[in-house]
């Protein structure tokens, strides 16, 4: 099978960063179904695993964790999928990725495609729309029906493909979206997603929100990095919740957490596969949530830009427009 790899961790600028080979076909077995992969999406973790580093690699190394596919073939165990089925996903960062004609990926963490997009269209959601689903309703406890209405959420990193999704599922559950971006395109985005205020989070922020009308915030969620931390424990109101993707080495000071009792959640989207956790499943769940909000049209997805084809020079355009920190929106490519 084709498929677009990595021999060794190097910069993106480098033309053997990725490298278009061939791979056997993978065979499905216990909970695994096989999907053929019809268009990718590229995520900030795809560029973190790339980075050059010291590390050797025993043989090529397929990243991806966004996909949209057609099942091509199930294991013994799988009950939820059969051939011909239309899938999304976002896989297990501990396997090999969706950057090749074929996947394994277990069949528990798989959502059937919306009906109404492309795959194209499909293939921007997964990652992210887990992740912003986990953060809000599993780690922040917000009720995903509505029982929350009226309450305020910050999303530091609104036009991020993370905050893209964030800010419709948020709207959904009925809560007043404060949403960060700091470019005129990026405004006019997240506004288009249906955020109620914007900030720039290139100036200090507490002051912002402020001049809103809030003098502190229910929820935030940091979608981009932690250097906004200390701004995010004076904005979140007494016994609030923060939740954050960021695996920083920045300092956090924590007294001001404590003297309100706030609450800090870590998000990472992959803990369930990655850990085999009894709950795996719920990725199926919301999965399947998300496309029938989408085919409700409810919420919508938040690919900005297709390149084609799947293939070495094209996944080192996406990782260099995802490394340059200025992308709205998800980046996709597709077709083998």
């Amino acid at each position: 099978m084709k498929a677009v790899a990595l021999t060794r961790y190097l910069p993106i600028d480098d033309p053997e960063s990725f490298i278009d080979t061939e791979l056997p076909k993978p065979v499905a077995e216990d909970h695994d179904i096989l999907v053929a992969v019809k268009a990718i999406a590229v995520n900030p973790v795809d560029t973190k695993v790339r980075a050059p580093k010291d590390q050797p690699l025993d043989g090529p190394r397929v990243l991806g964790w966004d996909a949209s596919g057609v099942v091509e073939a199930v294991g013994p165990s799988v009950t939820l999928f059969k051939a011909g089925d239309e899938v999304y996903y976002a896989g297990d960062i501990t396997r090999p990725g969706s950057n090749a004609e074929f996947q394994l990926v277990d069949e528990r963490i798989v959502g059937k495609k919306p009906q109404s997009l492309s795959h194209a269209e499909a293939a921007a959601l997964p990652l992210t729309a887990i992740t912003a689903y986990e953060a809000f309703f599993d780690r922040l406890g917000i009720d995903r029906d509505g029982a929350d209405k009226g309450q305020s959420i910050l999303l530091v990193g609104g036009a991020g493909g993370v905050g893209s999704i964030g800010i419709q599922l948020a709207k959904r559950a009925g809560l007043a979206v404060i949403a960060t971006a700091s470019r005129p395109e990026t405004i006019a985005w997240v506004k288009e997603l249906g955020a109620d205020h914007v900030v720039n989070h290139r100036e200090p922020m507490v002051e912002q929100v402020h001049a809103l009308g809030f003098q502190h915030v229910d929820h935030i969620a940091i979608f981009n990095d932690m250097r906004h931390w200390e701004e995010a424990v004076e904005l979140i109101r007494p016994q609030g919740g923060i939740v954050s993707i960021d695996d920083t080495d920045l300092p956090m000071p924590m007294a001001g957490m404590k003297m309100k009792a706030a609450s800090l959640h870590w998000e990472f989207m992959f803990a369930r596969a990655m850990h085999q956790t009894p709950d795996m499943i719920e990725q199926h769940h919301l999965l399947n949530h998300v496309a029938a909000e989408i085919d409700a049209g409810h919420i919508r997805t938040t690919v900005a830009e297709v390149l084609k084809p799947i293939n070495a020079e094209n996944l080192r355009k996406a990782h260099a427009l995802i490394e340059a920190g200025t992308a709205k929106g998800k980046i996709v490519v597709e077709g083998f």
